[in-house]
């Protein structure tokens, strides 16, 4: 539902920096418009470290200290997909997967910037401020499940074999299991098998 008081939490901190990432979750879009944030991080000084978001009518965007670059990924169908993303600093090169499949890809996404260790990292919401002050208007409407956080940029391999189930990696920096999501709100748990 869209509201301004439902979220995960990932429990796990950030303990070093991060000078290359990629993130990967499988999500379902709601009814819209726009999908939301689907997953935010907040470091001290800087509420936008990290930030998937796809808010009104505007395309996906993917935010790193602040600086945003449009990702070419829709999802209007309903279904579950694939999303991943991967940045490293040098040079600030980004990539855009959608279900296994390169869609888009640039640099100058915050070059030679690391990012801040000791922040929260949320699922659902967008942070104004470290752990809260979320605007309902970027809330995350519909499902998500299985993010994992590298410290590395994964191969384009790497990457198809998780979205069409033929492997699946455990990330180094976060790992998606009952464990490791603290619900905030009221959030429904639901069973999730992607590779049915």
């Amino acid at each position: 539902m869209r509201t301004n008081y439902m979220y995960g939490r990932m429990k796990r901190p950030v303990v070093k920096e991060i000078f290359a990432l990629t993130i990967c979750l499988w999500l379902k879009a709601g009814a819209g418009p726009g999908l939301g944030t689907p997953f935010s991080y907040a470091v001290p000084g800087q509420a936008n470290e990290l930030v998937l978001v796809e808010w009104g009518s505007n395309p996906m965007e993917l935010l790193i200290n602040d600086k945003a670059v449009t990702l070419p990924i829709t999802m209007t169908d309903g279904k579950w997909h694939h999303v991943c993303v991967t940045w490293s600093t040098r040079d600030g090169v980004w990539e855009a997967y959608q279900d296994g499949v390169k869609k888009g890809s640039g640099q100058n996404l915050s070059p030679w910037h690391s990012i801040k260790p000791g922040g929260i990292f949320i699922l659902g919401q967008e942070q104004d401020t470290m752990g809260g002050r979320f605007d309902v208007t970027q809330s995350f409407m519909g499902e998500l499940s299985d993010l994992q956080f590298w410290s590395r940029v994964l191969t384009p391999n790497e990457i198809y074999s998780q979205a069409t189930c033929a492997g699946h990696l455990i990330g180094d920096i976060m790992s998606w299991s009952e464990e490791s999501v603290e619900l905030h709100g009221g959030l429904t748990k639901f069973p999730f098998e992607p590779c049915h």
